[in-house]
Order: C-alpha cells, then sequence, then structure tokens
C-alpha cells in the first residue's frame, strides 16, 4: 500500500486532517484500530475558530443545527445564585460563530466521517500500527489489521494522532513533559428534572471544587463535569456512577432529579506536551502532542488545528510548489502555541479545583461578582472571547510572519469583518495562499503579476471600518497563508518585496500557476 500520507488515528484530530488533505488534493491513508467513530460524547466545546475551519468545507451550519448555543452563564454557590450574564453573543462582530457551540465529540467526528466518505475516501478502521522506519524518501509502516493478518504502508510522510498514549510518539522517542493531578475527575451526560434554563451553564461552586452543568442537544440532556476530594483514594475505574451522582448533589446543593444516564466516566488530569512535533518525515498532531486540563473547552478544537496548520505544508511540500523547510515551521507554530495553551489552562485549573483556603475564598466569594460584573463590559468581552475561541492564537514570532506593525499583525488570524454585507472569508475558501490589496482610492494598482504567478489576487476598498480594524488609512498589502493566518503585511504595493517573501519566507519554488 503506498500513499503520500499515513494519518495513524481517525478521532476527531486525524479525521480533520484527512478532510483538509482532501480539500488540498492530497492522496492519504487513514487507519485506526477501533471498529469505528466513537459512540461517546467525550469532548464538546466547539470553538469559533474550528467553526470558520467547517465554514470552509460546508460542515458550520450542520455543526451548528446539531448543537446547542449556551446563552448564558449562572454561578451558583451555596445553593444560591451568585451571578448572571449574557454569553451567546459574547463575541459579536469579531467571528461569524461568536459564541462556544456545545456539540459532543461523536457528532463531530460523524460530520468529519460523512464528509470523507462523500469524497469517495474511507478509514481503514480495525488496523492498528505495530511498527515504523523511516528514511530521506519516506516511512514504512507495519500495521495489523484485526483478522490478524499484516501490511506495510509506505508513504512520503506519517502524522500520528493517536491520542495520549500515541505509540507513534513512542516508537519516534519523543518525551512527553509535563505532569499529572492527582484529583479524579468525573463526566456523565444525563438527563435532569429542575427548575434551570435549558439556554444556560450552570457552574456551582464550592469551597473545594465545582461542578458544571452544560446544555446539550435534546429535551432535559446536559454534560455534567466535576471533580472528587483530594482525600478520594479509589482508582478511576473502581468508581461506581452512585458516587458520581451523590458528589454531584452534594457539590451542586440544588434540588435536581438526574435520570436516563447515557455515558459517564472517571478520569485524571494530565499536562503535558511532546519535546517537538515533528521527527524526520513524522508529525505528531492532537493528544498524541499535547494533553491539558479540560478548562476552557479547547483540547478538541487545538487538535483540529494542528491538522489544519499542517495540511497546508504537506501539500505544497507533496506537490513540489515548496521546499521542505516550510515544514519545519508547523514544529516552531504548534509546539509555541501547546506551551501557551498548557499555562493559561493550568492556572485556570488551579483557580476552578484547588482546594487552597485563599482559592476557595476567591472562587466562592470573590469570582461571581467579578466575573458578573467585568462581563457587562463589551471591552473585557474583546479580551475574553480570543483567548477562549482560538481566534486570538497567532504566529507573530513565526519567520513566516514579516511586515509593517499595525493594530493587526503579520502572525494573525485574518480578522473577520464584512464587505457589502458579505463575509471577507468568502472569499477566502481556496487553500491557497490570497493577495488582498485594501485600496485607499488615492494609490493606482497597475499590475497583478505577482498574485498570478503565486497566489489568488483581490483589490478590496479599505472602508472606515476596514481601516479602522487595520490602523491606518493608506494602501495595504495583505498575504494570507492557506490556513488564512497573516503572512505578509505592508503598506502600499511593492511587487518585488511581495515576491521575495513568497519566495525566500515561504519557500515557494517558481513557476507556480494561480
Amino acid at each position: 500500500m503506498k500513499t503520500d500520507v499515513l494519518v495513524v488515528g481517525a478521532g476527531p484530530t486525524g479525521l480533520a486532517l484527512a478532510v483538509q488533505l482532501i480539500r488540498n488534493g492530497i492522496d492519504f491513508v487513514i487507519i485506526d484500530k477501533t471498529e469505528t467513530i466513537t459512540p461517546y460524547s467525550k469532548a464538546i466545546g466547539v470553538q469559533a475558530r474550528t467553526l470558520e475551519i467547517y465554514d470552509q468545507i460546508g460542515l458550520a451550519d450542520a455543526a451548528v443545527r446539531q448543537g446547542t448555543i449556551g446563552e448564558k452563564i449562572r454561578m451558583f454557590a451555596g445553593g444560591e445564585l451568585r451571578a448572571e450574564f449574557d454569553f451567546g453573543n459574547i463575541g459579536e462582530g469579531m467571528s461569524p460563530f461568536p459564541f462556544v457551540l456545545m456539540l459532543e465529540q461523536s457528532k463531530n467526528e460523524t460530520l468529519l466521517y460523512d464528509y470523507i466518505r462523500t469524497s469517495g475516501q474511507d478509514v481503514v478502521w480495525s488496523t492498528e500500527l505495530e511498527n515504523l522506519k523511516q528514511d530521506a524518501d519516506g516511512v514504512t509502516a507495519s500495521v495489523k489489521h484485526v483478522d490478524g493478518t499484516r501490511d506495510e504502508i509506505n508513504a512520503k510522510y506519517m502524522v500520528g494522532c493517536d491520542g495520549p498514549r500515541s505509540l507513534t510518539r513512542h516508537l519516534l522517542g519523543l518525551e512527553f513533559e509535563g505532569s499529572t493531578f492527582e484529583r479524579v475527575f468525573y463526566v456523565a451526560d444525563a438527563q435532569i428534572d429542575w427548575q434551570m434554563d435549558h439556554n444556560a451553564l450552570q457552574i456551582c461552586l464550592a469551597e473545594e471544587s465545582f461542578v458544571i452543568f452544560f446544555p446539550l442537544k435534546g429535551d432535559k440532556r446536559w454534560r455534567i463535569v466535576g471533580t472528587f476530594p483530594d482525600e478520594f483514594s479509589k482508582d478511576t475505574d473502581e468508581i461506581l456512577y452512585e458516587e458520581i451522582e451523590q458528589r454531584i448533589k452534594e457539590q451542586a446543593e440544588i434540588e435536581l432529579d438526574i435520570h436516563d444516564v447515557e455515558w459517564f466516566s472517571t478520569y485524571k488530569v494530565h499536562s503535558r506536551h511532546v519535546e517537538k512535533f515533528s521527527s524526520g518525515r513524522c508529525f505528531l498532531a492532537g493528544d498524541s502532542a499535547h494533553v491539558h486540563t479540560p478548562v476552557g473547552a479547547q483540547g478538541m478544537n487545538t487538535g483540529i488545528q494542528d491538522g489544519y496548520n499542517l495540511a497546508w505544508k504537506l501539500a505544497m511540500t507533496l506537490r513540489g510548489e515548496a521546499g521542505d523547510k516550510l515544514l519545519d515551521t508547523y514544529n516552531d507554530e504548534r509546539l509555541a502555541n501547546a506551551k501557551n495553551l498548557l499555562r493559561t489552562t493550568d492556572r485556570m485549573f488551579h483557580l476552578a479545583a484547588d482546594d487552597d483556603w485563599y482559592i476557595a475564598f476567591l472562587r466562592v466569594h470573590v469570582l461571581p461578582f467579578v466575573a458578573g460584573t467585568l462581563l457587562g463590559f463589551d471591552s473585557i468581552k474583546r479580551l475574553l472571547f480570543p483567548l477562549v475561541s482560538q481566534i486570538g492564537i497567532n504566529y507573530r514570532k513565526s519567520r513566516l510572519s514579516v511586515g509593517d506593525d499595525f493594530k493587526i499583525k503579520a502572525g494573525d488570524r485574518m480578522p473577520y469583518f464584512e464587505i457589502d454585507g458579505a463575509s471577507i472569508y468568502d472569499r477566502l475558501r481556496d487553500p491557497k495562499f490570497h493577495l488582498l490589496i485594501f485600496s485607499d482610492g488615492a494609490s493606482v494598482i497597475e499590475s497583478d503579476s505577482v498574485a498570478m504567478d503565486y497566489a489568488a489576487f483581490d483589490v478590496l476598498p479599505l472602508y472606515p471600518g476596514i481601516a479602522e480594524i487595520f490602523g491606518t488609512n493608506e494602501t495595504l498589502s495583505v498575504i494570507l497563508r492557506p490556513d488564512n493566518y497573516i503572512g505578509y503585511i505592508a503598506k502600499g504595493l511593492d511587487e518585488g518585496v511581495i515576491k521575495k517573501y513568497l519566495l525566500e519566507t515561504i519557500g515557494l519554488i517558481p513557476p507556480i500557476s494561480k
């Protein structure tokens, strides 16, 4: 079996990567040791940046229809409501999806898997990796099928998306550095009879921890997440559901009846990242490269963004449009993001779950007041939403990010705005470089020859609202990478500088057809 890219693991990261390879016209094989996609809900938070990626492939509308938007957040302590604030439109004007969507991992996987099959591809199920070897020309993977037969898959590149116990990572000899929190978490999906509105996240804060209720699609359906106390000594596989329900009621201190439990699990939280995201022709993505606390619903979304970053770089390299050095930027960009994510989620986790007396006091008596007050200010929302939604992730320190200093900088995601009533993203669906000229009307745009060779080209009016977003009233050149991050930004239009950026910084190999 021969292919361009072997993807090991068909969870949300592997499936999303496969979708991007289809989008870029790259041949691949994707394998997984399970029989099919997960039947369990697992991760449920889908952030705005993920929905923007879904929108490029026509999946965002279906995701929103199948999910639930948390319109409000309500905070309780001691069974009493301490704060309530609107959350459903917190990112208005910053994304076409200004909310957090509650959509189970199983449904995300179904959307992605259906896309793959509709495109004439499929996952090689019940097949697991056993060994790999690589040289300068490619990777040879030894795999075993459920019937005991074995095959070799020869690929030019391989991506391990095989989870926190990644065999790919182990075979590559890469360290998975970090720590494990000793406290045991629980999660359950069930129906609840109570007086709470189904359009709000219900957060019950306690001196030793918390319990959160997330609304799911369907009558009375909720995801429940919480922790056991530090002194709880049972192993995760010994905990009974009855112990979980007792803990929920103790923490919530609210009258409720939990029934029709669909699924529950217990686990310990790890905070780890791999020392590097690649070794030779092999790459890691998703949980095989980084795991962290569940605070902020970042995990599944981060894995999807790993694949989004890697896919276009693999595609350009495989098509002979760019040199191998472009692939080095995957590690540089995504490892830096993983380190920052772990630092942030660790801090948030300690505030949410630490039982030190001063943290407990802040959590129960100060946090509801502060959150309820601050989230009443639009300026605070504009700071918070990019952090949670992942639209604020940037690659400013990447060697691919070059340009003048504006409000929006090289390495930032292309900001969201509308032109003539339509989203700017509607012009950016094709997975290629885009050269956008925002014209002040006074400058004469004489040539698009550079764009004809290397990128799609568009001249757009520098409307006052767009000028405010970028922080300039002068004609502006913006080169967008295929993942819609700004690679180059500068005043005016200098074809020589733009060509140098594409050939030397990106490493494109001429000629490139439009």
